[in-house]
């Protein structure tokens, strides 16, 4: 889909409860607005800003791909993960979980694996929009961008 959209890990609602629900960049870019009232989708600025917090530099932060060096353990919950879940200590509450993903032909991956996260934040000139990845194998972040059908989850900052 172009238009804003969300679903459950397949499809299943009972994985609600646990990993919350998958959603398509044009939800988050979507002007009904996914997040509560006084809160907003983080953007890529906001993400690196959290990142420089837990112990990125700001040259490590602007990279893309596999950065730093155990700030994604410090934000990964300690129980939802696949073994070894390296470097989980959840430091900084943030309790992320690995809800794996959506695929664009409605096939879904690696939950209790990875967890993939929209920022609000769009690459200029493509469908594709900057995203944070944490996985069970390792303690840093990932940050590339993918392309905005995919169904990912969602963090929100208060404004």
């Amino acid at each position: 889909l172009s238009t804003g959209a969300y679903c459950s890990y397949d499809n299943d609602d009972n994985n609600i409860a646990v990993y919350g629900l998958l959603y398509n960049w044009y939800a988050v870019d979507d002007t009904r607005d996914i997040a509560p009232a006084g809160w907003h989708v983080a953007t890529d600025e906001e993400w690196k800003e959290l990142e420089m917090h837990l112990g990125m530099s700001q040259s490590q932060a602007d990279n893309i791909g596999r950065r730093g060096t155990d700030e994604g353990g410090k934000l990964k919950d300690t129980t939802h993960w696949r073994s070894p879940n390296t470097g989980a200590t959840n430091e900084s509450s943030f309790s992320a979980l690995p809800g794996g993903y959506r695929y664009y032909n409605d096939t879904f991956t690696n939950k209790g694996f990875i967890g993939y996260w929209w920022s609000s934040t769009a690459k200029f000139s493509s469908n594709n929009a900057w995203i944070r990845l944490l996985s069970y194998n390792f303690s840093d972040v990932y940050r590339y961008n993918r392309n905005m059908h995919y169904g990912f989850s969602v963090r929100c900052v208060r404004d």
